[in-house]
């Protein structure tokens, strides 16, 4: 039997998406971001998480989705990539779900630059994009 790994599944427009849970570091509601000019046009701002200075990025604006006001369910899940902290900001995080490496297939989608995926995983009848952390931050 394969190994089974761990994916934090998330929500942004309707669409699943997934991140390895070894990447993420905590998910926490949504808090005062602070603003900080002249960044790219996805970097939200920063938040101050028990005295660590995090920046926070909206991750429908990263992938170029259309953004969604932010309600009761919205999140700021912190990665960790290469010792930079980054919260992204999601509408919904839906669960802790397993995945074995069978059930992963490459992206494949014609003509687009798809390099922020790293898969899309089948879990009977759904699928979860499973996102590649180092192109996005």
């Amino acid at each position: 039997m394969k190994s089974e790994e761990q994916l934090v599944i998330f929500q942004l427009n309707e669409q699943q998406y997934a991140l390895p849970i070894q990447e993420t570091q905590e998910i926490i509601r949504m808090s005062n971001i602070t603003r900080v000019p002249n960044t790219k046009h996805y970097v939200e701002g920063i938040i101050n998480l028990r005295g660590s200075i995090v920046p926070v990025i909206n991750l429908n604006k990263r992938l170029n989705l259309p953004v969604s006001q932010y309600g009761e369910d919205t999140r700021i899940i912190v990665v960790e990539n290469g010792g930079q902290k980054v919260g992204m900001i999601v509408d919904i995080v839906l669960e802790v779900g397993r995945f074995s490496e069978d059930e992963i297939e490459p992206p494949s989608v014609a003509g687009d630059s798809v390099d922020y995926l790293k898969g899309v995983v089948k879990k009977k009848d759904q699928l979860w994009l499973l996102l590649n952390l180092g192109e996005i931050i």
